[in-house]
């Protein structure tokens, strides 16, 4: 199979799991696996070409993050602002910050170690199918009111939501996943759960592909490079069809879906293995 095919069906892959509660991370790795694309140049690839799907959530969420930046100047005047509920200006992004600085800093501390233990297929088939299990559990006794939306998130439930997202960090589980069951277990609905996942990945993922993206300058040739643009607007294409899918069915169905398709994926992978 030719270097550009992989590159495309990898950024196929990229774009369709990035913002499902699958784990794009454990999907990049099972057909890595599959398609022997494999090594540090691939682990390196596969961040990289999640810009395409950070671009995508910016594209189609550009109003939410103008909000971000709506206000700042009064947090000058009004130090406590930051601590109101809502999702807008200075306080916007204070529980964005709460929301990824855990993950940030368990990644930074420990990512080298995860890279090198956790990622393989037995350890994304095992987290496939405990994700699995916590939306199971998430979507039976998780309570919300109509339509619970970011006007609620405080920075208590912020740090809740990200110290349940730093179970991310483990390939398999889904930062999409864990940012929606940390979402619904404070009282966000399914929608603004998924909603504010994908504002929540921008600056997360972004950290991550722009450090190994540094990286790639020792690790890539010019030919590769060229690869990983492929990648990456095949997985920006995708992602924004993804995305506007996703919202409509979390608006209509429950997560149900996902966990049995997890457990389906996980069962397979561990028998083939």
């Amino acid at each position: 199979m030719s270097e550009t095919l992989v590159a495309i069906i990898l950024g196929l892959v990229e774009g369709i799991t990035e913002y499902l509660p699958v784990s794009s991370t454990g999907h990049l790795i099972l057909f890595g696996d599959l398609l022997e694309f494999e090594g540090e140049k691939a682990k390196t690839f596969d961040v990289v070409i999640q810009l395409g799907a950070i671009l995508s959530v910016l594209w189609l969420y550009w109003p939410r993050f103008m909000a971000l930046l709506e206000g700042l100047g009064g947090v000058t005047k009004d130090p406590t602002s930051i601590l109101k509920p809502g999702l807008q200006g200075a306080a916007g992004i204070f529980k964005l910050g709460l929301v990824t600085g855990p993950a940030l800093v368990i990644g930074a501390l420990f990512g080298g170690r995860i890279k090198e233990h956790l990622f393989n297929s037995t350890s994304v088939a095992i987290a496939l199918a405990v994700g699995a299990v916590l939306i199971l559990l998430v979507e039976r006794f998780a309570r919300f009111k109509g339509e619970s939306g970011p006007e609620t998130l405080t920075w208590k439930k912020s740090i809740l939501i990200g110290c349940v997202q730093c179970l991310a960090l483990w390939p398999g589980m889904s930062r999409s996943a864990s940012a929606i069951i940390g979402g619904m277990m404070v009282g966000l609905s399914r929608k603004a759960a998924a909603e504010f996942s994908f504002l929540a990945a921008v600056p997360i993922l972004a950290a991550a592909a722009f450090h190994d993206l540094f990286k790639a300058a020792a690790v890539f040739t010019t030919e590769d490079l060229k690869l990983v643009a492929i990648g990456f607007v095949v997985s920006f294409f995708t992602a924004l069809v993804t995305v506007k899918w996703f919202i409509g069915m979390v608006s209509r169905w429950s997560l149900r879906p996902f966990a049995y398709y997890r457990l389906i994926v996980a069962a397979l992978v561990l028998t083939l293995l």
